[in-house]
């Protein structure tokens, strides 16, 4: 199927959506946009509004998101009704779940943050609940390591001029390899996969959730991992620890299988979020070269502070926190945590 261009998708979504608000008079706006293909608008009819979505085929497939926001639902989650759906033209109709994100609000000033990442807990609690094996794809070793793999590929050969070679590849290889073990031996859940404050909506119930359609069935500790180890916000370690405890101690109320000491726990958290965020670094870096968006790439050396942080405290990892180093052009620090 030919692409169809921008200006005619908005042309056959406005013919769309007078169909399916079977002609009501209406008018859409900008209501956001993300790293994929896809575009969000929010769309009055009366006193009530909508949220489209232009997900365009093939770049995009709006069938897990319909899917994955149904499990939701069933969970209790306020994830978006789909009011109205064109799967074969990437056209659906959802539900408003508001205008302002947690990540919004914290910028704003938001006089409780602790209040909304409270509710975020409960609502991941509820959603690894609802946990069924073989309803997701599952999170294994070759998805692992495709991710993984994104940092050399694309943030140290590409971006940073700096391909792993030599005795220094071979190192921070064999660290990657025991990251993934690591996450590999954790009991496995429903996973967002992006569980953080620009996905989570100030709404009623709260937090309304979105982009969940690349959720799998993997490691218990990623989600939470995410929530607090952000693109966009940094937290002191005492309120990560914090909030990281709150849910473990959440979690294995509700019998959810984390592990019996919180120790092993954070090492999990820790070593999980490592994977994401050398994941997250490497897709930066490939969407500003291949796909045009540099913006993105400004928040690397968030992510970057996140590897050192986690590479220093762990033996294992040593290898990786004297790359970071080198591309920091920093004099290696001694002494780890473990």
């Amino acid at each position: 199927m030919a692409e169809t261009p921008p200006e005619d998708r908005l042309d056959a979504l406005d013919a769309w959506l007078a169909a399916a608000l079977g002609g009501r008079p209406f008018r859409r706006e900008p209501a956001s946009a993300d790293a994929s293909f896809r575009r969000y608008f929010r769309v009055f009819a009366g006193d009530a509004t909508w949220i489209a979505m232009d997900a365009p085929p093939p770049a995009e497939d709006c069938r897990p998101f319909v899917r994955i926001a149904g499990l939701m639902r069933a969970a209790g989650l306020n994830a978006p009704e789909v009011h109205a759906a064109d799967l074969d033209r990437g056209f659906l109709l959802l539900t408003d779940l508001g205008r302002q994100t947690f990540l919004q609000a914290i910028e704003a000033g938001h006089p409780d943050p602790s209040a909304l990442f409270s509710g975020a807990r409960d609502a991941l609690v509820r959603w690894q609940l609802a946990s069924r094996e073989g309803e997701l794809p599952p999170y294994d070793e070759a998805l692992l390591r495709r991710e993984i793999d994104l940092f050399p590929d694309w943030y140290l050969a590409r971006h940073a001029s700096a391909p792993l070679a030599g005795s220094e590849g071979d190192a921070v290889r064999a660290v990657f390899d025991r990251v993934l073990a690591a996450n590999l031996a954790q009991a496995r859940v429903f996973v967002h996969r992006d569980f953080m404050p620009r996905n989570l909506m100030v709404s009623q119930p709260a937090p309304g959730v979105l982009d969940f359609q690349d959720a799998v069935h993997g490691p218990v500790s990623y989600d939470i991992a995410c929530l607090y180890r952000d693109a966009f916000l940094s937290w002191p370690e005492d309120v990560v620890l914090d909030g990281t405890i709150r849910y473990w101690e959440r979690a294995r109320d509700a019998g959810l299988p984390v592990p019996a000491d919180f120790g092993d726990f954070w090492r999990d958290v820790e070593w999980m979020g490592l994977q994401r965020h050398l994941k997250v670094l490497g897709i930066f870096a490939r969407l500003r070269y291949r796909d045009g968006k540099p913006a993105y790439l400004e928040d690397a050396p968030r992510f970057l502070g996140y590897v050192r942080a986690t590479a220093e405290r762990y033996r294992e990892l040593a290898p990786l926190a004297r790359l970071v180093d080198r591309l920091e052009g920093r004099e290696a620090k001694a002494g780890y945590t473990f």
